[in-house]
């Protein structure tokens, strides 16, 4: 029985755990081959090894978006290469930072937030949109957070980067125009993920959805018949 993402190459970033790691579970159940990107080549086996216990197959790219990002430029090309075609992205890689006032934020925190909220989509987008143009339903989905859009004390740093994530994507995906790609933004709400954890350390985790709770809303956006495009999709 045919898959409805059988035969596309998808490319998940923050594979090794959380969203990411659920969302390219959620792809490959669909039929799609996930290319893994993330630090941890042992979080990345363990998305690789529940891959394959659906029957799925997965490629592994460990890789540090905070520290590598000026090596993303050739990994559109590989891709194609390597695959011949990339028709799905989703960029669920997140930094936080460490939670302070603006006055505080050191310039490590500083870059490496920027790095990874920012800079590393704006290096996915310009190597990545050629084959995703190209593909017959190409689909980007760009994870989020309300913080783009209500500031909070001691959210600076994540959430003016985030801001400026949504503004990149939301200009991306009005450039594509009426190519088959679409291009959305995605805010999964509040989940149980190491972020969040992080964020939140009071918070029970078991009273807020979990990973595997959002991964089909991500997966549904990246469907051929999904019209939607310049869009903030909310979980709830």
């Amino acid at each position: 029985m045919s898959k409805p993402l059988q035969g596309r190459v998808a490319l998940v970033t923050g594979a090794s755990r959380g969203i990411g790691a659920a969302t390219a579970i959620e792809l490959a159940r669909l039929g799609a081959h996930c290319v893994l990107i993330a630090r941890s080549q042992g979080g990345l086996e363990e998305t690789d090894d529940a891959i394959r216990a659906l029957g799925g197959s997965a490629t592994l790219l460990p890789f540090d978006l905070a520290r590598d990002v000026d090596k993303l430029d050739p990994l559109g090309p590989s891709i194609v290469e390597r695959f011949g075609r990339l028709d799905i992205l989703v960029h669920a890689a997140g930094a936080l930072g460490t939670l302070t006032p603006v006055a505080h934020i050191t310039p490590r925190d500083w870059a490496e937030v920027v790095a990874v909220n920012l800079t590393a989509a704006w290096r996915l987008i310009r190597t990545l949109d050629p084959p995703l143009r190209a593909s017959d339903s190409g689909r980007a989905v760009i994870l989020t957070t309300d913080r783009a859009r209500d500031p909070r004390p001691y959210w600076g740093a994540y959430g003016a980067t985030k801001a400026g994530l949504e503004h990149l994507t939301a200009t991306w995906a009005a450039e594509v125009g009426t190519s088959p790609l679409r291009v959305n933004l995605f805010d999964p709400g509040p989940v149980n993920t190491r972020l969040r954890g992080t964020a939140m350390p009071g918070e029970d985790p078991m009273s807020i959805a979990q990973p595997a709770d959002v991964a089909p809303r991500i997966a549904a956006l990246c469907r051929p018949e999904e019209a939607r495009s310049g869009e903030v999709v909310r979980a709830a």
